[in-house]
């Protein structure tokens, strides 16, 4: 078994058709920092985070995710896994990392999703004005917005969701903690993680039957009356809210759903301290029967969830 080769999920790559609209959502309402420019790319930073940047938003013609960044436990995990994704033959290419990251390994899930593996990563410096007052603290809390603290997981849309699933297993060392199966014996949904955190990467069956698309990205509150209170924030703020505040059922995690500006949707997420420590963790396997009754407290899982996503169809 592959154990301890990917620490965890480093940063995302977003893609926005309204760059300007998005940037303000993620900075003003979100509370993220902005470190640097490039093209026609911003970087920006949860405050928690020790590298340069948690999320690479990117002008383009439509919405939805380039790409996945996931950093590795060392030089040699790295190569080791370049090689196995190679000998799958679902590799890519190197390439010079963003700003703060060194070299990049680029390649493709079975759906199409691109993802990268790197190791060599440069530590957030902040600069004077956001110097925080304790010296194991990356950046001071910046007191503006929802102020998320860090990027929490990744959910894909993937047209088959066990080919994916099976390579991240397989190849990345990703362990299964929990999923859906379909009274047909097929897997609509499953969570995976690398460490000791309940999930990292999400993949769920995109009804559409189409492939890489994103269901969304997820940012850690610190608790959830942050997220009571982010509702109130999006509300005044013109955000239109999907979904929550509320529990999931599979997880357990108090949940609030947005679209950004630029169609993405994003959720905040605090999963309530909840890790899975177990080395031997056996896979929690939820029925059709047990998800058609809904989230924890019994709200209806609404229509828009099995069918939005990005880039739009």
């Amino acid at each position: 078994m592959i154990t301890h080769e990917i620490a965890h999920v480093g940063s995302v790559e977003l893609l926005t058709p309204v760059p300007e609209e998005s940037l303000r959502f993620f900075t003003r309402v979100m509370g993220m920092t902005e470190v640097g420019a490039e093209g026609d790319s911003v970087y920006l930073r949860t405050w928690d985070d020790y590298e340069h940047h948690t999320v690479k938003l990117t002008a383009h013609s439509t919405s939805g995710i380039r790409r996945t960044a996931l950093r590795t436990w060392s030089q040699e995990a790295l190569d080791r896994r370049v090689k196995a994704i190679e000998e799958a033959g679902l590799g890519v290419s190197w390439r010079d990392g963003d700003p703060g990251v060194g070299p990049t390994y680029v390649f493709r899930d079975p759906d199409g999703h691109e993802l990268e593996l790197y190791w060599e990563s440069e530590w957030y410096e902040a600069p004077p004005e956001l110097k925080p007052a304790l010296k194991n603290q990356a950046q001071a809390y910046p007191a503006r917005g929802v102020c998320v603290r860090r990027l929490d997981h990744v959910n894909f849309l993937s047209a088959e969701v066990e080919p994916s699933t099976e390579f991240l297993i397989d190849v990345l060392g990703g362990r299964t903690t929990e999923q859906i199966q379909l009274d047909n014996g097929d897997i609509s949904g499953r969570w995976l993680h690398f460490t000791n955190k309940s999930y990292d990467i999400v993949y769920t069956r995109d009804w559409t039957g189409a492939n890489g698309r994103l269901h969304h990205i997820a940012f850690a509150t610190d608790t959830r009356e942050d997220i009571l209170r982010a509702a109130d924030i999006f509300l005044d703020n013109g955000v239109f809210i999907e979904t929550g505040p509320h529990k999931h059922a599979i997880q357990q995690t108090f949940f609030l759903y947005v679209y950004e500006p630029g169609g993405n949707r994003i959720e905040l997420c605090n999963p309530c301290a909840r890790l899975v420590l177990a080395p031997d963790w056996k896979p929690i396997t939820w029925t059709e029967a047990e998800r058609a009754k809904g989230q924890a407290w019994g709200l209806k899982t609404i229509e828009s969830f099995h069918t939005h996503g990005t880039p739009p169809l």
